[in-house]
């Protein structure tokens, strides 16, 4: 086989370099002198590492060419099969495939943040010149609500926000001093009389007229310049409109506008709001520990602190050891940057790939220039940071980096405890595993109403922790209504039965089709005798191993600590013991799987039982009469709740349909 070319090159090296394949030794002695992006594959396809270079074959060359011992670089150098590359025009480019790669990817050599679900913003709902009729006067009022997902031009929103509770203190807060309206449409055009937010002064009742169209747009404007920072200013405003309805003897004006500058000026307080200049700020406390780490992110929108959120990415441990700041090849710990940096890094790159940039950066490790000329170039605005911040910023940061510890040992303490659990369990249950850390769980449960909407759950146990992403919900359908027995064999076929014949045809061929699964160390059933012995039924059908199958029998009383494991293969039952940390593991899985089989029975039974399936498919219910019910009763769930002499009330309506209406509503 060839060797890279090296004139520096001995003997180990080459031996190094003999034990990769000729194609990709090829490869690596073809790439060009450009910037661009690389991806590491071991021998079953599975990528390794991903990592950026200004210099592609100076880079990748370098992992070829020293001899990297048994280190963990050279532990994943032996391991790789095969290359890709792409060549890109700048480092920026680079630096942001490199990342978008790392999400998509999940190599398991690189730090990687787990993508979280879309930031919360505070929304308020443009104002429309020519509104519908169907929208009547909602349309000349702007609404403040809680909203995450895509954004549209005709509306206003302010955020991002740490927190869904980050969102509505704020919409408290904008009910409060500016006594903005919160209500849906339907219920804001079908008020007769004030709600009970105007009779405790947080709304100024626009949906009865109580205000003018112009005033409220007044107290919209206020509340949205000071989301955007302009407290000062929007007081300084207030103070002035209200000597101006003193000076005019319209006193009873003056009041409202005083108790509106009293509420904002104690805001201002309960918000310490010092440096104003200030507006918008990201801070990033990192703490390493363990083997596991935190990031921290605090957010500062117009001003205002709005809380903290920490992040724990993954990987940590095996992306340690390599760096991609210098184009001389991969690092020693020793060599290389603070492992805090590192994560610090990998967390900015990744995390403003999908979220707004602000314009500071307030950080406890110094992030490299060229990620946040990136970020500039991404965002369209320059992006500076700060790492030895002062005064405001320093006591900020300072409060991050207290969080990000104490969120750090929580987790740990969390992890050693699950940790303990898991080895309780396997040596309880006397399972043989090679390693405790694959240990996987799969529990099931049946959850209905008398036999309504009946769903079963499947949640998943391993690497000592709930994972999340592997949970399925199965509707089951073609029962008796309440046969547990039958909705858990039908679970059992749906969710084993294809993996079995995989399984099948791997033993005759010698070879697992792609894309087969693997069976779980363990199968966990909520019930006794019956529902192990249907469990025992389907898998002795699917030539299963029956040793997988565990009933979680309720104890005497149903009392919790008291339950007790019974086992498909003849097995006697098993009492582990009230304080047994391998019953609080059995009972944490079992407890999950109830919660979530519930859950998706009750969105089941909701969406039937509310919707009815939907309005318009109740005969007689045609787009004009359904538009008219739902203005009348504020949405679905109003005409739900009405009764039949309410709905016959509807214009359109007979007291026949309104019959048929409440029939399949209920």
């Amino acid at each position: 086989m060839p060797v890279l070319p090296d004139s520096n090159s001995s003997s180990p090296q080459k031996a190094l370099g003999s034990s990769h394949p000729e194609q990709l030794l090829s490869d690596v002695a073809s790439l060009s002198p450009l910037p661009g992006v690389y991806r590491y594959f071991d021998a079953e396809g599975n990528v390794l590492y991903v990592g950026k270079a200004i210099n592609l074959k100076k880079r990748v060359s370098s992992y070829f060419q020293k001899n990297h011992g048994g280190s963990r670089i050279g532990h994943m150098v032996s391991k790789i099969a095969r290359m890709e590359t792409t060549v890109v025009r700048s480092e920026a480019e680079a630096l942001l495939l490199e990342n978008n790669l790392i999400k998509t990817l999940n190599p398991k050599y690189n730090i990687l943040f787990r993508d979280d679900k879309s930031y919360p913003y505070l929304k308020m709902t443009g104002v429309s010149t020519n509104p519908k009729p169907g929208e009547l006067g909602s349309a000349a009022f702007s609404r403040v609500s809680y909203y995450r997902g895509g954004v549209e031009k005709k509306h206003r929103y302010f955020g991002p926000y740490p927190s869904a509770w980050a969102v509505k203190e704020a919409i408290l807060l904008m009910q409060k001093v500016f006594r903005l309206r919160t209500c849906d449409d339907p219920v804001f055009n079908n008020r007769t009389r004030p709600c009970l937010l105007y009779q405790i002064k947080r709304c100024s009742a626009p949906c009865v007229g109580h205000i003018s169209a112009a005033e409220y747009a007044q107290d919209v404007s206020n509340a949205e310049r000071f989301l955007k920072g302009d407290a000062k200013e929007v007081m300084s405003a207030l103070e002035a409109r209200m000597m101006a309805h003193a000076e005019r003897l319209e006193f009873e004006q003056a009041a409202e506008l005083r108790n509106q500058v009293a509420a904002l000026s104690n805001v201002l307080h309960q918000q310490s709001v010092d440096n104003v200049s200030d507006r918008d700020v990201d801070i990033l406390a990192v703490k390493v520990q363990g083997g596991r780490a935190c990031v921290n992110l605090a957010m500062v929108r117009g001003g205002r602190h709005l809380g903290d959120r920490p992040y724990f990415p993954v990987h940590v441990e095996e992306a340690a050891v390599f760096y991609s700041g210098d184009e001389d090849g991969p690092e020693t710990p020793d060599q290389g940057p603070r492992v805090e940096a590192l994560v610090l890094e990998a967390f900015v790159a990744q995390h403003y790939l999908n979220v707004p940039v602000p314009p500071t950066l307030v950080t406890s490790e110094p992030i490299n220039k060229n990620l946040l000329k990136a970020l500039s170039s991404q965002a369209g605005v320059k992006v500076s940071a700060v790492n030895q911040p002062r005064e405001q910023r320093r006591q900020w940061l300072e409060m991050a980096q207290t969080n990000a510890s104490l969120q750090l040992a929580r987790l740990l303490s969390e992890e050693g405890s699950q940790q303990a659990r898991t080895r309780a369990l396997v040596e309880a249950l006397d399972l043989e595993l090679e390693s405790q850390d694959d240990l996987r769980i799969e529990c099931f449960d049946i959850s209905h109403t008398a036999g309504e909407a009946t769903q079963a759950s499947c949640v998943v146990f391993q690497n000592h922790k709930m994972q999340n992403d592997q949970y399925r919900r199965f509707s089951i359908d073609g029962i008796t209504p309440g046969d547990d027995y039958a909705a858990m064999r039908q679970v059992l076929m749906r969710r084993y039965g294809k993996l079995a014949e995989s399984l099948k045809e791997a033993q005759k061929t010698g070879e697992t089709p792609a894309g087969t699964g693997r069976l779980p160390d363990l199968v966990l059933v909520d019930g006794g005798k019956g529902q192990v012995s249907m469990a025992r039924e389907v898998f002795e059908l699917l030539s299963l191993d029956l040793s997988l199958i565990v009933g979680v029998e309720k104890g005497e009383g149903r009392k919790v600590g008291l339950e007790e494991l019974v086992f498909a293969d003849g097995r006697d039952k098993v009492y582990l013991g009230k304080d047994s940390a391998a019953l609080m593991l059995v009972a944490q899985i079992r407890d999950e799987a109830h919660r979530f089989a519930i859950t998706g029975m009750r969105a089941k039974r909701a969406k039937v039982r509310v919707d009815g399936g939907k309005l318009e498919e109740i005969p007689g219910i045609g787009p004009k009469r359904r538009a008219k019910l739902l203005q009348r009763f504020g949405g679905v769930r109003g005409v739900a709740l009405a009764g039949v002499e309410d709905i016959a009330t509807v214009d359109g309506i007979s007291r026949e349909l309104a019959e048929e209406i409440y029939r399949i509503l209920h």
